[in-house]
């Protein structure tokens, strides 16, 4: 984890249907992704963690939102620093790709929120987020890009960490 000094960090969770099982030939292309990809964010200015299956180098395994569906979950410093990771790296070339290996979403698939410094969410948590972006459209508590707030617009959510985590 990188050390920073913010006081706040972005939380980012997305999720993508799969159309094939991972170990389906036409998902090999995106499967030889992962691992530089990953390493690319691990390295990234304004990373500060990624979910990882224990044991493993990734989370594609975990399927916390059904068995057909991957999460992608990681925190950084700054909404700038996801912002260049993801569309001016090596990820760029995985999103153009996106619709040869994953469903095309009806509903939010992405959500991002606050969350304290040094406090790194829960799967839980996270798929709750996303709910509530479904449920309730964007809002200083979940959000996109495209409808973003500031960590002092969320400060209020930044209190409200579920209890026992930090």
């Amino acid at each position: 984890m990188t050390a920073s000094v913010h006081a706040a960090h972005l939380a980012q969770l997305n999720v993508a249907t799969l159309l094939f099982p991972l170990d389906d030939p036409r998902m090999a292309p995106f499967v030889e992704m992962l691992d530089p990809v990953n390493t690319a964010a691990d390295g990234a200015p304004g990373f500060v963690w990624r979910l990882v299956e224990e044991g493993a180098a990734d989370a594609t395994a975990l399927r916390p939102a059904g068995e057909d569906v991957i999460v992608n979950l990681t925190v950084w410093e700054t909404p700038e620093a996801l912002w260049d990771f993801a569309y001016r790296s090596g990820h760029l070339e995985a999103m153009r790709r996106r619709r040869e290996w994953f469903e095309r979403h009806v509903e939010a698939h992405l959500v991002l929120w606050w969350v304290p410094a040094g406090h790194l969410p829960t799967v839980d948590e996270a798929l709750e987020r996303l709910a509530d972006l479904r449920a309730n459209g964007p809002s200083s508590r979940a959000f996109t890009f495209a409808s973003s707030y500031t960590a002092a617009e969320a400060a209020q959510h930044l209190r409200t960490v579920p209890q026992g985590q930090s």
